[in-house]
């Protein structure tokens, strides 16, 4: 990708699923943002989920949807690879196909369709939106007290060290400009798992992009099982203050990769841990004032 590049003919708003055993959960929440999309961008939005080939059906579930329903795309992956490889690839395909404005959204129903039509309103002023869940008016249900607070003190954790004011660095409900995406060097975004939605947002920052919260209501999935696990949390602990610090990398060289690579690996990294480095950059980031916490 380059910069300025003219984007070719198609939708305007993509919104790109990635999903990993939700066939319990794909076609609801697909029927879902459809709906919504219509609303708020008729006749030029286009939904891709992105399938690391799923087990439990879902890639056949998908297929379905996407015989059935003209704005609906499948894009195949041929194993898991984690949540970053994923965002990467439905990035690539969402730019080919002309989008200006790129959203993601979890598959399990935990954000609510609902929310879309704010999320894109604001993104006529923003490069980046975030959908929050801990700025005023944004909650978390059905969460048990002990992911509540691993997941608050995981968020003030990525804002200290980084020195940011984005409340909710990790959530990934978000619009993201193609200028953006086509900016923060996607090829060499290294981290899997939700932080990379913590490297993606910090560059975006890093780079003066305008980014902006809003509240969202984010819900416990009621079908399926949690993608989190310890090598994420592993990652989170290391990767964070790499991004600012990029003497803490040098023991572990990134490797920039074809963006859907099917036959990419990840790199070693510490015991335990299936992540890798983002690439050097020239000191540590000056950010603006504004995005500094008060």
């Amino acid at each position: 990708m380059e910069g300025g590049r003219v984007p070719t003919d198609g939708p305007r708003v993509w919104l790109a699923v990635p999903t990993f055993n939700e066939a319990g959960n794909v076609e609801r929440i697909v029927r879902a943002a459809l709906a919504e999309l219509e609303r708020c961008a008729p006749g030029d939005h286009r939904v891709l989920i992105v399938d690391d080939a799923s087990p439990d059906g879902t890639g056949a579930v998908a297929d379905a949807l996407a015989a059935e329903l003209p704005a609906v795309e499948v894009l195949h992956r041929p194993a898991k690879q984690g949540l970053g490889r994923a965002y990467l690839a439905g990035f690539e395909r969402a730019l080919e196909g002309g989008a200006e404005l790129v959203v993601v959204m979890d598959a399990d129903y935990s954000h609510d369709p609902a929310h879309l039509p704010q999320l894109l309103d604001a993104a006529a002023s923003s490069d980046l939106v975030l959908g929050s869940r801990y700025v005023e008016g944004g909650a978390i249900l059905e969460w048990p007290p002990l992911r509540r607070a691993l997941s608050r003190t995981g968020s003030r954790y990525a804002r200290a060290i980084l020195g940011v004011g984005v409340r909710d660095l990790t959530g990934g409900f978000r619009v993201i400009r193609r200028q953006v995406l086509e900016t923060v060097e996607l090829a060499t975004l290294r981290s899997q798992g939700y932080v990379f939605n913590i490297e993606l947002t910090f560059r975006a920052l890093r780079a003066g992009f305008r980014v902006v919260e809003l509240p969202i209501v984010f819900r416990d999935r009621t079908v399926g099982e949690s993608k989190i696990s310890l090598p994420i949390a592993v990652e989170a602990l290391w990767l964070v203050p790499s991004l600012r610090f990029p003497a803490l990398r040098r023991s572990w060289p990134a490797r920039t990769v074809p963006l859907a690579d099917p036959a990419a690996t990840l790199e070693a990294g510490p015991p335990g841990a299936e992540m890798a480095a983002a690439p050097a950059a020239h000191g540590a980031p000056e950010l603006p004032g504004a995005l500094l916490d008060q």
